[in-house]
């Protein structure tokens, strides 16, 4: 994946932010992008996930996120706010606070629905520490989060349009891509 643009957005003279520095981060997904204690954002990366709700109200709730080819994936319950915006809705964003840059990723949601990407999903949760299994177009488990209701739950990938970076380390900066 590269970016079709690339948009400086420092107001201080700063160079843009590399896109292979991004999907450096990226591409090492479970190894840098965990919610473990002490590995980023205040104390932890959390990502967030933004849909519309029916009423065009945002819907805002974090989400565990595993990178696959530089793209996330998360999963939702049949019965979550989230996945019923998503069916209606496809158009999301993700934001998360890395150690080199503040990224948020504004595309589309599709529900993944074949078995070898839903497997290379689940090896991707598993070596972030959730060992889901896959049955019948979903994901089951012995647990999920708390407010993710029992299992199936459906696994969706977040096909990025555009992705904002912005320098939380040297040398900072701040740049957009569109895709």
């Amino acid at each position: 994946m590269e970016p079709t643009q690339v948009r400086n957005l420092d107001g201080y003279g700063g160079d843009a932010i590399p896109w292979a520095k991004v999907q450096d981060v990226l591409d090492r997904g479970a190894a840098e992008i965990t919610q473990a204690p002490g590995t980023g954002g205040p104390d932890r990366h959390t990502c967030w996930l933004a849909t519309a709700r029916p009423d065009g109200t945002p819907h805002v709730r974090p989400v565990g996120v595993v990178w696959v080819d530089g793209v996330a994936h998360f999963t939702a319950g049949p019965d979550t706010q989230k996945a019923r915006n998503l069916e209606r809705d496809p158009r999301c964003s993700l934001t998360l606070a890395t150690r080199p840059f503040d990224l948020t990723i504004d595309g589309r949601a599709a529900r993944v629905i074949d078995d070898a990407d839903l497997e290379r999903a689940a090896q991707a949760f598993s070596e972030a520490g959730w060992t889901p299994t896959v049955r019948d177009g979903a994901f089951y488990a012995e647990f999920s989060a708390p407010s993710a209701g029992p299992p199936p739950w459906a696994v969706y990938r977040v096909t990025p349009e555009v992705v904002y970076a912005f320098g939380t380390a040297e040398p900072y900066g701040a740049t957009r891509f569109r895709f």
